[in-house]
């Protein structure tokens, strides 16, 4: 049986595999998969992280980072799960040439908002008291048309 060990260590984390054995604690992992593979490998590890962990991917060290931050590749394709509910944003963004991070990142909120909307999410909601709790952004009129439209069906 393996265990996979995570450790930081000087703002990196290093993952690997190991055999339990009672050596000392102060055994580390020695690479950082990053530094070991060429850029390509990397990137289709990170492609296949969720947006939430991307973003911690992000933060992990100044080589991923790096990597992260100049693939427009792995938010192109997060952003592109998120224009199923905010097309209009999202097109109207990249009409004005922001990034797809740039794009992701303003219209991230709004989608999983949206699409809890219109799911049925609060259909429930009786005053906005009751929304107090809850993260929210502001929508646009075409939006609100949609979920009206969505709860009058229901």
């Amino acid at each position: 049986m393996q265990h996979v060990c995570l450790q930081r260590i000087s703002n990196a984390y290093f993952v690997c595999e190991r055999r339990p054995t009672l050596t000392s604690a102060t055994e580390t992992c020695p690479h950082n998969f990053a530094e070991m593979l060429p850029t390509e490998m990397s990137l289709k590890i990170f492609s296949e992280l969720d947006i939430d962990s991307l973003c911690s991917a992000l933060l992990t060290c100044k080589l991923w980072h790096h990597i992260i931050e100049d693939s427009d590749h792995l938010w192109r394709n997060h952003c592109l799960t998120v224009r199923a509910f905010c097309q209009q944003e999202i097109d109207g963004d990249r009409q004005y040439g922001l990034s797809w991070k740039v794009t992701l990142v303003r219209n991230y909120r709004r989608g999983f908002l949206k699409r809890e909307w219109l799911r049925g999410r609060y259909s429930n909601i009786h005053s906005a008291d009751e929304l107090l709790d809850r993260n929210m952004c502001s929508l646009d009129v075409e939006t609100w048309g949609e979920i009206l439209e969505a709860e009058l069906e229901r």
